[in-house]
């Protein structure tokens, strides 16, 4: 039987399509980063989702947290970018692949998922076209894990109904696993610095009182703008319902930062949620 595989779709867009370059790279970004410490276990993670160049740096604080941590399953939650569906789409296929190499996805895990919630589908879509939110993750797991099966889940619809129901389900089939959730999430768009940094301090604040329900209220109301809040939200509940006691807020940027240009930005965070 031919195995299902989703190849690389923004290699050499969104990062370094060459391998050894796509892993210095990582490297680098990762040796500057810094691990915090006194943290038991990490349940969960937030991460941005641009470009390399614009995100990286944030992205590798993040993934910075995971080193030297004995686990083998990640679960990686993403907005849907290109296609809108109504429901929450765990991966169907066997691997997803980067140009550092193929990562085998835990098609068990994923079937029990899928099957906790009519809402929650076993399906390629969301996963087939060129949805970066997700992709751009792994070669920083591929650098930190040495060897780990993946859940990939896109979130077509973000509603409260979908995020319940899929932090109930990842809590349900996580527990007693040595497995991390990252939630895939850039922040506020196409704003002035200034208005960006204070609509993404709403998140900040939020993400570091580990108050999702606050967060969900401020999206609703307009007072802050998180492209990826679905996947966000429901990591929050299922870490705090297998075991997560804090949540911190580990580096807030924005693309001004790197370009210089101020105008229209983009907010990117790396966030963790621990014991």
């Amino acid at each position: 039987m031919q195995q299902k595989i989703r190849k690389p779709a923004v290699a050499g867009m969104f990062y370094p399509g060459q391998k050894e370059t796509l892993q210095r790279e990582v490297a680098m970004y990762l040796e500057n980063s810094k691990q915090e410490e006194i943290v038991t276990r990490v349940y969960g993670l937030v991460s941005p989702h641009a470009g390399y160049m614009y995100s990286g740096g944030v992205a590798a604080r993040a993934y910075r947290q995971l080193m030297d941590r004995d686990i083998d399953t990640v679960v990686v939650i993403s907005p849907s970018h290109r296609i809108y569906f109504e429901e929450v789409s765990v991966y169907d296929g066997d691997a997803y692949e980067t140009p550092i190499g193929m990562i085998p996805t835990d098609k068990d895990l994923a079937r029990k998922i899928a099957d906790t919630h009519p809402n929650l589908i076993l399906s390629g879509m969301g996963h087939d076209i060129e949805e970066h939110a997700l992709e751009v993750q792994l070669p920083f797991l591929q650098h930190v894990l040495d060897q780990f099966k993946l859940v990939p889940i896109v979130m077509g619809d973000q509603k409260s109904e979908n995020v319940i129901a899929l932090a109930d389900a990842l809590s349900k089939n996580l527990r007693n696993r040595k497995a991390v959730i990252v939630a895939s999430s850039d922040l506020s768009h196409y704003h002035s610095s200034d208005k960006a940094v204070l609509l993404d301090q709403v998140v900040v604040e939020d993400l570091n009182n580990f108050d999702d329900i606050k967060l969900e209220q401020d999206l609703q109301n307009g007072v802050c703008e998180m492209c990826g809040g679905g996947p966000v939200l429901s990591t929050m509940k299922a870490c705090k319902a297998l075991g997560a006691r804090k949540s911190k807020v580990l580096l807030y940027r924005n693309s001004g930062d790197v370009t210089g240009d101020r105008s229209q930005v983009v907010g990117y965070l790396a966030a963790m949620f621990y014991a």
